[in-house]
């Protein structure tokens, strides 16, 4: 997943009034008397790995198993789904993350322009603070944020003898801020802990690496679905305060926020977004965009497969499809399930 998307809506709203991809022709789609959908599919191809493997799923169902001509084209969160609601393309969008357009995106599926299939992750992306499973089963009293704080001997700062160190985003990420604000909220400093800054991507990923091998604490932030909580097993800790909007979008998400609030971070919700083009002419198709749904934990060892593999996102899909048929065949009918099968 890529960092998370804050957006103003005077920004947004320029977008919406200019536009963000040009425009493509592509043929309607129809469906045929026999119910397979025939005609061109244009599908989004985001750039972070889960969506593009779940973007490669859908184009072999769809083109094996109901017989649709897909069009993968290149997308991102703002691009796409504006172009989506000012130019009713590309037809489908496999992994929106609609919280930073939810107000615009909610206004042209009341219209009737667009449409939510299935939530593409049935429960959500995920943000907040973790710590390694070994941790936790070793520290059955761990279950908050505040239970962690208490016990900075768990989490050593390599570079800060006596301290605990909470694990923060690379430089320019929303979630550094996030992180920074949330470490001052809990009081963090006057219970004993430092923050790390990991400097890049690979420096978060490579600090929770590091832990696991030594079986060491680690607790900062970290988001689902990724590779690396498909291959080191870490949980999630409990905020034990609800969200709170207000708090959050006003100050936790400012660099100057003088009074950050303790808040959990919001569940992202991950939907499916589809054109109401296709959703009226899709037939099987779209009834299979319905139902495809899956979890955190099958995206995340997928992806991590694919990270020890270098796959990219058609490999990793294939490896799901004959690896996993009893998630993916209750979204299909029995005849376009065999037809998937026998062409991979």
């Amino acid at each position: 997943m890529k960092k998370p998307i804050q957006l103003s809506l005077t920004l947004l709203s320029a977008m919406l009034v200019l536009g963000a991809c040009g425009k493509k022709e592509t043929a309607p789609v129809a469906a045929s008397s026999s119910g397979q959908v025939c005609g061109n599919v244009s599908v989004a191809n985001m750039n972070w790995l889960s969506a593009e493997v779940l973007a490669n799923v859908d184009k072999i169902i769809l083109s094996k198993g109901y017989g649709c001509k897909v069009d993968l084209v290149p997308g991102d969160t703002m691009p796409t789904l504006t172009s989506m609601m000012e130019k009713g393309e590309p037809d489908v969008t496999p992994e929106a993350w609609i919280n930073a357009v939810r107000l615009p995106l909610d206004a042209a599926v009341a219209s009737g322009r667009l449409h939510y299939a299935a939530m593409a992750l049935k429960d959500g992306g995920l943000e907040g603070w973790w710590i390694p499973k070994y941790i936790a089963d070793a520290n059955p009293n761990i279950k908050t944020i505040d239970d962690a704080l208490m016990h900075p001997e768990l989490f050593p700062a390599a570079e800060h003898q006596g301290k605990g160190a909470v694990h923060n985003c690379p430089a320019g990420w929303n979630c550094q801020i996030t992180t920074d604000n949330a470490f001052k909220a809990w009081g963090a400093a006057e219970k004993g802990f430092v923050e790390v800054a990991t400097g890049s991507a690979a420096g978060l990923d490579g600090s929770i690496a590091k832990a696991y091998e030594r079986k060491q604490g680690w607790l900062g932030y970290y988001w689902a679905p990724t590779a690396i909580l498909g291959k080191y097993e870490m949980v999630k800790l409990d905020a034990g305060v609800p969200y709170d909007k207000v708090g959050f979008e006003t100050c936790n998400t400012k660099v100057d926020c003088a009074n950050p609030v303790k808040t959990d971070w919001a569940k992202v919700e991950v939907f499916t977004v589809v054109t109401d083009r296709f959703k009226k002419a899709g037939g099987p198709a779209y009834d299979y965009l319905a139902k495809r749904s899956w979890d955190n934990t099958t995206v995340n060892q997928l992806l991590a497969w694919m990270s020890d593999n270098q796959a990219m996102g058609e490999d990793g899909a294939r490896y799901f499809l004959k690896n996993q048929p009893a998630i993916w065949t209750p979204w299909v009918t029995p005849e376009a399930a065999e037809k998937i099968k026998a062409s991979l």
